[in-house]
């Protein structure tokens, strides 16, 4: 597979922009949200429902109870109106045989939150308050969220309390982490727009036959654009995982692998002169991962 560099590389960090005329608004509204979660006993599906009401349907964020009742609104719009309350859907996972009912309840509304805003004119490309809600929502619904953790739209879990998460994380748009047999992401790790990440498995034989296996990103893994993660793999900090690759297998630190199944073509130019000098971290230590793949 033929590799293409650049010649004429640049380092091009990311602007500071300045605050926008209504980011005080946008603030009150986040702190909002931060407050109502803030008390261990909060009802979530009611914060959930006021918020999207608000966002989608303003006109009935004061009267929604009634207006569900309401027989001369139209059924699709009493229906909609039910739809903002999470334990009003379903998702996914609430059919799967091996979902923690308990845990899976208490994150579904955040997770109904995250998404139904990424769809809503309030969400959409809108990074910078994206950015911020998703962050306050991922610190209560995986199992660890580390600090500066950024995720653009249209990002989805499985369980989602499954994800453990380090320091700096980015997650690009339309993202899936499977988190069902447990994801551990560690500290600078970037997954790029349309990237996959696994941590379950069907047999050949009978697709009922489900294996778990947590998948393990270390520090500074970089999974590019459109690539594949299968369950179990282990990708080693540094490594890269190319551009619609799948990750069958694990991956070496400071190795670059491409194609499908996805194998190694380089060892990046910044790797130690001893590649096992690659060492886990604290946190990897005590989950049993880490070290050479």
């Amino acid at each position: 597979m033929l590799l293409c560099y650049g010649t004429n590389m640049a380092l091009l960090p990311l602007k500071k922009l300045s605050p926008a005329p209504g980011a005080q608004v946008v603030d009150a509204w986040l702190e909002q949200i931060a407050d109502g979660l803030a008390h261990e006993d909060a009802d979530r599906n009611a914060l959930c429902r006021r918020a999207l009401c608000e966002i989608w349907y303003p006109g009935f964020a004061r009267n929604w109870d009634s207006a569900v009742e309401d027989e001369a609104l139209p059924l699709a719009t009493r229906a909609a109106l039910l739809a903002l309350d999470p334990r009003n859907v379903t998702l996914e996972p609430e059919y799967y045989a091996d979902c923690d009912q308990a845990r899976f309840q208490r994150v579904k509304p955040l997770l109904w939150l995250w998404y139904s805003f990424d769809r809503s004119p309030l969400g959409a490309q809108n990074v910078d308050i994206g950015v911020r809600l998703r962050r306050l929502l991922a610190s209560r619904i995986f199992k660890r969220c580390g600090e500066n953790f950024k995720a653009f739209q249209h990002v989805e879990f499985s369980f989602g309390y499954n994800m453990e998460v380090g320091d700096d994380v980015v997650i690009h748009r339309h993202v899936l982490l499977d988190d069902r047999g447990g994801i551990v992401l560690g500290n600078k790790v970037s997954i790029s727009d349309y990237a996959n990440v696994y941590s379950h498995t069907h047999s050949i034989v009978d697709q009922r036959d489900v294996t778990n296996a947590t998948t393990r990103i270390d520090d500074g893994v970089r999974i590019t654009y459109h690539a594949t993660v299968l369950a179990g793999v282990h990708v080693g900090c540094d490594a890269m995982v190319g551009a619609v690759a799948v990750a069958t297998k694990d991956v070496r630190p400071h190795h670059v692998n491409v194609g499908i199944p996805a194998k190694s073509v380089r060892v990046k130019p910044n790797a130690p002169a001893k590649l096992d000098e690659c060492l886990p971290t604290a946190r990897q230590r005590s989950t049993g991962g880490g070290g050479r793949a």
